[in-house]
């Protein structure tokens, strides 16, 4: 399993349905990169990014602690 896969799968329980493209769209916009080539090298930057854009769709608590999982993973 690429690591975008899972992050999509850690994701899931936060976001739902469109987590596969909110997280490809991160990765596109704000990393410039393909979902798969995702590094670790990539997740701190990662998070920050999800963490400010998962505030549309959960709370702020769920957007931080899906932010943090990501960051360590």
């Amino acid at each position: 399993m690429s690591l975008y896969q899972d992050i999509t799968t850690l994701s899931k329980p936060y976001l739902g349905a469109e987590t596969e493209q909110f997280i490809a769209r991160q990765c596109r916009t704000y990393l410039n990169i393909q979902p798969e080539a995702l590094e670790k090298k990539h997740l701190a930057v990662l998070a920050e990014w999800v963490e400010m854009g998962a505030t549309r769709f959960v709370s702020s608590d769920k957007a931080k602690e899906l932010a943090a999982k990501i960051a360590r993973h």
